[in-house]
């Protein structure tokens, strides 16, 4: 078949690396792709938040099946605009992916549906959501309530803070994503990642990753997109998994259905776990990124039957083979990184590297100029391992990481520390 990846990062570079593992694969297209991507897939430019853009372009090249990575073309309707030229598609509806698009939404959706998940407040002006702070108290959780690329939340340990975040917030600090904000009770536990595919009715697990989300070692300093991750996630124990899948997961994609606008695509709960119960912290209507790179390393070539019983509506006959492995990926960032940081740094060392089914750099913010790799985005590479044991996959990341000669970056060197 002939593949069309949409988006350039880190996580496409791992669903490219994965479709690329599987015979069914005879062409495989990503847009925009990266210099990393170019290496083993076609680029083409193209944008991918233009649905009459992508469908004119997947029916030129013949695509087959198109997988959708990022939100952004989810939340623009693109996968509606293929699914309606009859293209098949990985990824949920405009409406469906409304689950990550808007935080308010979600929390409706649990209410309706009875899903343990943080008590909260919606607010659309900067007085009321104040008012609400100071009445609640901190720590609390204040969240831009529209797409902020994985840095719109703001977890407010004292109560200046929350106020400073609601300010930026409406003051325009993420764009449009803070016209309206929501504002969560602070919940203790431990957070991980949980995966699931949803055929619009029934829905497979395939698998559980913890990210680091702050830039500082020991989990200190603001939040990021992510700075490493690892998979399996001890802590989401599969009685807590299933757990979650009946009290938050199915609920809620029952919800959906109900409404009309039927889940299909990959589910990403992220899950706060305290005394063995789980609530819901957010749905992502996507692969988790880093997470995604840890997971298609783990599942390699049969990622893609995946995608495909999910976009045939196939899951109920389908089932994951799990190797008993464990894998890691270490974000290698610019320097100055969530902050203001250079581009087009040089990476050396790349080449250098020997990469396989247990290895692999997946490239994150990277393009090609004169023959060298340069840096193009504040997380520019995923070094990725796996292992029969974490503490393998550990040792065998932070070699590659160790090999790669990059002045202009960072990274962190205790990802994996709960677990280890």
């Amino acid at each position: 078949m002939n593949i069309l990846i949409l988006g350039g990062g880190g996580r496409e570079h791992s669903l490219a690396w994965a479709v690329m593992q599987n015979p069914k694969c005879d062409k495989l297209i990503v847009a925009p792709g990266n210099a990393g991507i170019a290496q083993i897939a076609d680029c083409a430019t193209l944008d991918i938040e233009d649905g009459s853009a992508v469908v004119a372009f997947a029916e030129a090249e013949a695509i087959d099946f198109v997988i959708v990575g990022p939100e952004a073309p989810l939340a623009a309707g693109v996968s509606d605009d293929l699914r309606a030229a009859g293209f098949l598609v990985f990824g949920p509806s405009k409406d469906a992916a409304q689950l990550e698009a808007s935080k308010a939404f979600t929390k409706e959706i649990c209410d309706a549906a009875q899903a343990p998940t943080a008590g909260y407040g919606h607010f659309v002006d900067a007085q009321s959501a104040k008012a609400y702070v100071r009445e609640q108290g901190a720590p609390i959780v204040v969240k831009a309530d529209g797409l902020a690329a994985g840095k719109g939340v703001v977890v407010a340990m004292d109560l200046d803070e929350a106020l400073h975040a609601i300010d930026d917030m409406f003051g325009g600090a993420f764009g449009g994503a803070g016209a309206e904000v929501v504002i969560e009770e602070f919940m203790e536990g431990e957070e991980a990642s949980f995966f699931i595919l949803c055929d619009g009715t029934n829905v497979l697990p395939i698998g559980t990753a913890q990210d680091h989300k702050r830039v500082g070692e020991g989990d200190t300093g603001p939040n990021t997109g992510g700075m490493g991750a690892y998979s399996p996630a001890p802590v989401l124990t599969d009685e807590i998994a299933n757990l979650a899948l009946e009290q938050i997961v199915k609920p809620c994609v029952a919800e959906m259905a109900k409404r009309g606008m039927p889940y299909q695509g990959v589910l990403y709960a992220g899950l706060m776990i305290k005394d063995g119960a789980p609530r819901l912290v957010e749905y992502n209507a996507r692969f988790g990124d880093p997470e995604c790179q840890a997971l298609m390393m783990r599942l390699g070539g049969q990622a893609l039957d995946l995608m495909l019983a999910t976009a045939r509506t196939e899951l109920a006959e389908t089932r994951v083979n799990w190797a008993d492995d464990h894998a890691m990926t270490v974000v290698m960032a610019a320097n100055g990184y969530p902050g203001a940081y250079e581009k087009g740094s040089v990476i050396n060392g790349l080449d250098a590297l020997v990469e396989d089914s247990f290895n692999m750099v997946f490239h994150a913010g990277t393009a090609e100029r004169d023959g060298a790799i340069v840096a193009t985005g504040g997380r520019v590479l995923n070094v990725t391992a796996r292992g029969a044991t974490l503490a393998q996959a550990h040792q065998r990341a932070y070699a590659m990481v160790d090999a790669i000669n990059w002045p202009g970056g960072f990274f962190r060197r205790d990802i994996g520390w709960r677990a280890l």
